[in-house]
């Protein structure tokens, strides 16, 4: 891809690694990619694996960019900016740190709004994620594009129109794939219980809901009409899925979900409380 945006990552981790190897795939260029790591081991196998230039701080070298990506842990994150307070001139700040709000961020940065967050999930590692943006209304929309393009570079993005939406979007998709991980785990358990073996019941398990998943992504049917006609009057599919309405399992999720929001606006206070 013809570009000549800098990009520079805070934080070399996995979802920093996701990212930067999904960028170079889809062609950015390595010469347009730094990664401030405090780490001399991390810096030496991110220039390594990558090509890309490394800051052992985020000094003035580092943050002569465009798009700024903060790719550390949330608990981190005040201290990781302190060194840009006061000191950034136009580029636009990205977090992918679960919780953190906007206005708390730019508080730390002393006044500074050119910033969008990100929620993505951990199927960004093979390409596979999905991820919500809120951009504050500072962000122009071809810089909206830009930073959309590096999230869409480790799967699909979703534009939020409400930033108080990025809980429900990380009690949905971000936590999301431990819900699904679950559920394998609970469908592999139950063919082990009927006599096949931890392998077959694995195979038969993450095939089941691998295979599932594609066919509803591919499909223009709706979930609920693929399960209808999976489901005939009186058979086994019926019997199944009898016992998970007795159960309540769509309310069940509903309760699981809506818990997770709730702990995301909590950490959310927790982490903007000064």
């Amino acid at each position: 891809m013809e570009s000549t945006m800098k990009i520079c990552f805070v934080g070399g981790g996995n979802m920093a690694t996701a990212l930067i190897g999904g960028m170079l795939a889809k062609g950015y260029a390595a010469a347009d990619i730094a990664v401030v790591e405090l780490q001399a081991e991390g810096r030496a196998r991110l220039a390594e694996r990558f090509g890309v230039r490394t800051h052992a701080a985020l000094d003035a070298d580092a943050l002569a960019c465009d798009l700024l990506v903060l790719a550390v842990k949330p608990q981190q994150m005040r201290e990781a900016l302190a060194p840009a307070a006061g000191k950034l001139s136009g580029q636009v700040v990205v977090s992918i740190a679960a919780g953190l709000r906007l206005g708390d961020m730019a508080r730390w940065l002393g006044g500074y709004t050119r910033l969008v967050r990100c929620m993505p999930n951990t199927p960004a590692l093979i390409g596979a994620g999905v991820t919500g943006l809120f951009a504050d209304a500072s962000v122009s929309a071809a810089e909206r594009e830009a930073v959309g393009q590096v999230l869409a570079s480790v799967g699909e993005i979703v534009w939020i129109a409400d930033e108080a939406q990025m809980d429900a979007v990380t009690a949905v998709s971000g936590s999301g794939p431990a819900y699904v991980f679950h559920f394998i785990e609970a469908l592999e358990a139950a063919g082990v219980s009927l006599g096949f073996d931890a392998d077959t019941a694995r195979k038969l398990a993450i095939g089941t809901v691998l295979g599932a998943a594609q066919l509803a992504a591919g499909s223009d049917e709706s979930p609920a009409v693929l399960r209808e006609r999976v489901t005939s009057k009186g058979g086994t599919t019926a019997a199944a899925l009898a016992v998970m309405a007795e159960g309540d399992l769509l309310g069940l999720i509903g309760r699981a979900v809506d818990a997770a929001e709730a702990r995301g606006k909590a950490l959310g206070d927790a982490l903007g409380a000064d």
